[in-house]
């Protein structure tokens, strides 16, 4: 058995196309199917369903791929671990981050980046169920996501900030709106743009509006904080976004923008599987982001006026590992 056959079945179980599997391993499509029938001869099983094209795999084959992706997984860890040993991590630490929290991506990475230069970043951006589901499946490294006990049960967890919600006001309702707070009970006729109502985002914002009795009118939907942006500044929508991304939207523009009242918050951090001992990527981006403020930083970012009204996560992370959530 080879740790190539390994990676076949685990890149097939990904891309569910054998074409796409094969270009993704960079090998021939005849040279990984040969690659997993030989391993279905090894252990004795049947691994794929077969017909005209992918359908999927059998109940034994559910059963090897789990150990295929542990097996490659201990093998990372293990080159990881040897890396470490060297006082260079090198090595690729893959991170799932909900819509709303890749922009600000950077501000969470920059110390580990600066610290172990040789570490690479791949970053998808995912719902909280995928990001849990590919921690669970080996598929990621570690999680940026809302911070939900229902789900979270299980994994390391790490608070990093929450959320406040601005709402975000077009150029001409830019001097009646910056620099105050805004009511959620005063939006029923403001034309607004929204994620999709498929996002926890959204879903949030919506039950702000059903507490206030307040049928919102929605002008455009789209999963693009760029786009709801765009349809701000040029278009006369307003928008509702968590304060942190103040930090990286355009500068010298005429968008206002809004604390809103009662204040809704989410809590955000990062997620990763329980182990005894972190794998050494994963432990050097903890350490890392233990370090940061980010409820100060993105609290600054809004009017002096507005003062913080969310608990201090040094004290949340406290409680956390008092409870065992923490890792």
């Amino acid at each position: 058995m080879f740790i190539r056959q390994l990676e076949y079945l685990v890149t097939l179980a990904k891309e569910k196309h054998f074409a796409r599997a094969a270009d993704a391993c960079h090998v021939s499509q005849p040279a990984l199917s040969t690659a997993i029938r030989t391993l279905e001869s090894e252990l004795g099983v049947t691994i794929v369903n077969r017909g005209r094209r992918f359908v999927g795999f059998t109940e034994d084959g559910e059963r090897v791929l789990g150990w295929a992706r542990q097996t490659l997984a201990t093998l990372q860890n293990m080159r990881q671990d040897a890396s470490a040993a060297q006082a260079r991590l090198v090595g690729t630490l893959r991170v799932g981050a909900i819509p709303t929290v890749m922009p600000v991506t950077s501000r969470i990475f920059a110390a580990c980046m600066q610290q172990h230069p040789h570490i690479r970043y791949e970053v998808h951006s995912l719902s909280s169920d995928a990001i849990h589901r590919q921690l669970d499946d080996l598929e990621l490294d570690i999680g940026l996501t809302y911070l939900d006990s229902r789900v979270q049960a299980g994994f390391s967890v790490m608070p990093l900030y929450r959320e406040r919600y601005i709402l975000l006001s077009p150029p001409h309702a830019r001097a009646e709106s910056t620099g105050s707070t805004r009511r959620w009970d005063t939006l029923g006729t403001v034309p607004l743009g929204l994620l999709p109502a498929t996002m926890q985002n959204r879903q949030a914002v919506n039950a702000a509006f059903r507490r206030e009795n307040v049928q919102p009118t929605v002008v455009v939907e789209t999963d693009s904080l760029l786009a709801l942006y765009a349809h701000v500044l040029h278009a006369g929508l307003f928008s509702i976004f968590p304060h942190s991304l103040l930090g990286v939207l355009p500068a010298g523009n005429d968008v206002g923008h809004s604390l809103l009242e009662p204040e809704l918050t989410r809590e955000i951090g990062l997620v990763t599987r329980n182990r005894e001992a972190l794998p050494p990527l994963v432990s050097a981006m903890w350490r890392s982001a233990e370090r940061l403020d980010l409820q100060a930083e993105f609290d600054a970012l809004l009017p002096g006026a507005f003062e913080p009204a969310v608990a201090d996560v040094t004290s949340i992370r406290r409680r956390a590992r008092a409870t065992g959530d923490a890792g």
